[in-house]
């Protein structure tokens, strides 16, 4: 069943398309990977999807519901959530703190009510929950560090974390395991498929690292100019022809 799904979606600034009559459908508990080009209009989906923009035309469902040009705090609430490519933590605050502050998403609050407890999440705020999440991203030893002293690997999971910590339905992940080496790469591939399979949250996401996109992916849509270039299980992709032009042959070894 569908869970998430574009129809005709187009994003136009002037006379360029970023997004194209773009149709997109992500089943529920699918780990969905994005790819193409630097230009193709992945960045600009996450944004139209997420509210950061809004589209040109088209409809984008949630749940059956339009969500076209809602706010960002108001589809997190709804359970659509988006973590970033740049580590997205309050480098002064410890982990545990930054799970906290995550949590003013959720309940409707001000950065400001979040961050010193002044909102009703002061009551509603579970610190077991947050412990919770830091055990399952394998980041309690670091609990009461301050986030900015962390590795980038780790800095990388506390931003995944703090988008757990909004209870997700559906997780918007750009660019995961970009600047990772490869044992944290490893181990946060292992999270991402344990974040689906443990607590059905259905994964939406945009990498370059191909490698990472073929191991976990169960189907993959390819971008080039706006438009859908080509959509199916990471074998098709990987063996199909206008895929291997347009972007793939520019990768060594993706298998």
């Amino acid at each position: 069943m569908s869970i998430l799904e574009l129809r005709d979606v187009s994003k136009r600034y002037g006379g360029v398309a970023a997004l194209d009559g773009l149709d997109l459908q992500i089943c529920d508990g699918e780990i969905r990977g994005i790819i193409g080009p630097n230009g193709a209009g992945k960045t600009t989906l996450f944004n139209v999807v997420t509210g950061t923009q809004r589209p040109t035309s088209g409809e984008i469902l949630y749940n059956g519901e339009n969500i076209a040009g809602l706010h960002p705090s108001s589809l997190a609430r709804k359970g659509l959530v988006r973590s970033f490519q740049r580590p997205a933590v309050f480098g002064s605050f410890t982990v545990l703190e930054n799970l906290e502050i995550a949590e003013y998403v959720r309940y409707g609050e001000t950065p400001l009510e979040g961050i010193f407890g002044l909102g009703k999440s002061k009551e509603l705020r579970s610190e077991k929950r947050a412990l919770e999440i830091l055990d399952f991203m394998d980041l309690t030893p670091f609990k009461d560090e301050a986030a900015a002293n962390l590795a980038h690997g780790h800095q990388k999971s506390v931003g995944i974390a703090a988008a757990l910590a909004v209870q997700p339905k559906v997780l918007m992940m750009d660019e995961p395991v970009a600047g990772m080496n490869p044992t944290e790469t490893r181990h946060t591939t292992e999270i991402i498929r344990r974040v689906r399979d443990e607590l059905g949250i259905t994964v939406l996401l945009v990498e370059h690292d191909m490698r990472t996109v073929m191991k976990l992916c169960d189907n993959i849509t390819v971008l080039n100019f706006g438009q859908k270039l080509a959509e199916g299980l990471p074998k098709e992709i990987r063996e199909n022809n206008e895929v291997i032009e347009a972007y793939l042959g520019v990768e060594d070894d993706v298998a």
